[in-house]
């Protein structure tokens, strides 16, 4: 009796759909539905449950005959949304990051998706103790060699795919790292911010865990603003950037810590 699951090669195309429909939308801002049928080369049904699917995901807005990805609140804090924005900066900023790690150390790493980029080349640097919030770094370093993980618990969010809360306060709270890497949604010159007063809470104190601090920025979030503080740039040991980004600003943030700007691929 044949199983009600998707076969590989169906779930494979649908993926594929999936990812070259929201590139081109977050290329452009917004397509409408006859537009993604001729990108897709799928019938109208098939791009209409594409579409609701990724709304329901929390990827795309969907809208009376098309869908858009204006970035908001919900937006951006979506770990889905988040995967799918600037995916190739992240690479460069984790590479980038990679040599502040050696082997032995601990490492904090946050619930951003450029962390979760480093994550997946940790590897390759040899014995780690690795320490996170984010259920995607848990699943990318679970099989591997020689990674010690410690997975932070407490309330699981569903939005940002990882564990939030007075628990996990309390947990990174007890936690001595020797390196922490996080990101956050916006920075200027002087000080980084987030729209989640609960997440805030929460990267500050996995900043606060490590001996040093790494953060990871692609340019998309410099030299804008989110509703709650974070902590000043001075309070992060190593700043990450991809470019293109205001000379004058960047200027501004290596009177107050080191400043790298990092070449993308």
């Amino acid at each position: 009796m044949v199983g009600m699951t998707t076969p590989p090669s169906s779930r494979s195309a649908r993926q594929q759909r999936h990812q070259l429909i929201v590139d081109h939308v977050l290329a452009q801002g917004d397509a409408t539905v006859a537009e993604l049928v001729e990108l897709t080369g799928v019938s109208l049904m098939t791009v209409h449950r594409d579409i609701a699917e990724l709304a329901d995901r929390g990827i795309l807005r969907k809208y009376h005959g098309g869908v858009s990805a204006q970035p908001s609140m919900v937006f951006e804090s979506s770990s889905d949304f988040r995967l799918h924005s600037h995916a190739g900066e992240k690479r460069a900023l984790a590479r980038a990051a990679l040599p502040f790690v050696a082997p032995g150390m601990s490492v904090m790493l946050d619930d951003s998706t450029s962390a979760l980029a480093l994550a997946r080349l940790l590897p390759e640097v040899g014995p780690l103790t690795v320490v996170t919030n984010y259920r995607l770094i848990t699943e990318e370093l679970r099989g591997a060699e020689g990674i010690r993980l410690i997975c932070v618990g407490g309330e699981y969010s569903r939005t940002h795919d990882s564990w939030i809360g007075l628990p996990a306060m309390d947990m990174i709270s007890g936690i001595s790292a020797d390196l922490s890497v996080l990101s956050t949604s916006a920075m200027t010159a002087g000080m980084t911010f987030h729209q989640e007063q609960e997440i805030v809470s929460i990267k500050r104190a996995t900043r606060q865990a490590g001996a040093r601090s790494v953060l990871l920025m692609d340019h998309s979030k410099v030299g804008r603003r989110a509703l709650h503080r974070l902590e000043s740039v001075d309070s992060f040991d190593h700043v990450l950037l991809t470019g293109p980004v205001d000379e004058e600003l960047v200027r501004e943030m290596r009177e107050l810590t080191d400043v790298r700007v990092v070449e993308t691929e």
